[in-house]
């Protein structure tokens, strides 16, 4: 410009920081770049109304989950996962790599049998809890952690006002610890919580031809909901793609 000539700046912005949207939001706010992964029914059900959810999709769409675990750094669930599914979190294609495990868990009520703690010296694992209290409840943690570092397991305090795990504070965590990626591989509450929390910044929906049915079933996203339509989290559709007989949306959320 100085010596005449004309320059153009943000030129193809848009599809260049497309091309690797998790390095450019990573550099600019030092926190990962999260990924809301989720399959459901065609009426929107992640499970029957008895807990059952093996399988929603077939195996065409769950081989491409593992793929996104080998793609992305970190893998987060919640307690509730842990506890009703006794997952392993793991990439389970060769040559894949494991993401590290992240499990919400504000009362550390994970069970030392899981699968998750048994295999924490084989998998980088990081529970975060909403720290203790004075009394017997503090003293019952500290044993918890005892056991769990024992096992293996790192663990990270990160209470909010309301004695849950702040989702801010672990994201910000995560990023100290290099972690650029989550893949969120959580139920309805941890779902909820998340983009409530503002720290969504993708949505990947597996629809399977499929209709459970039943009022009581689990959604992908639980909690109150909002009062007004206006009021929704607005999103815009990336890609949209069939996987064998089911069907894969992604959505980077507004």
């Amino acid at each position: 410009r100085t010596h005449g000539v004309e320059v153009e700046t943000g030129v193809l912005r848009e599809q260049c920081d497309a091309l690797n949207p998790v390095f450019f939001h990573y550099i600019r706010t030092k926190r990962p770049y999260v990924v809301m992964k989720y399959a459901m029914t065609l009426d929107g059900k992640i499970a029957a109304y008895t807990g059952a959810s093996r399988w929603i999709t077939r195996e065409a769409a769950r081989r491409h989950v593992h793929e996104m675990r080998h793609r992305y750094r970190g893998i987060l669930a919640g307690v509730g996962t842990v506890l009703s599914d006794d997952p392993l979190l793991t990439c389970r294609i060769p040559g894949g790599r494991d993401p590290v495990r992240i499990i919400c868990d504000s009362g550390l009520r994970i069970p030392m049998d899981s699968q998750i703690v048994k295999t924490a010296k084989e998998y980088r694992t990081i529970v975060a809890y909403a720290g203790e209290h004075s009394g017997e409840g503090c003293k019952e943690a500290e044993e918890k952690k005892e056991q769990l570092h024992a096992a293996g397991v790192e663990t990270v305090s990160v209470p909010d006002a309301d004695g849950r795990v702040d989702l801010r504070k672990l994201m910000e965590y995560l990023g100290k610890q290099s972690i650029d990626s989550v893949l969120l591989e959580g139920g309805g509450t941890l779902n909820d919580a998340a983009l409530s929390a503002g720290i969504v910044n993708e949505i990947c929906a597996f629809i399977a031809p499929k209709i459970f049915g039943g009022a009581g079933a689990k959604t992908p996203v639980s909690g109150i909901g909002v009062a007004h339509p206006a009021e929704a989290v607005m999103l815009t559709l990336r890609q949209m793609e069939t996987i064998g007989d089911d069907l894969m949306l992604r959505y980077s959320v507004d």
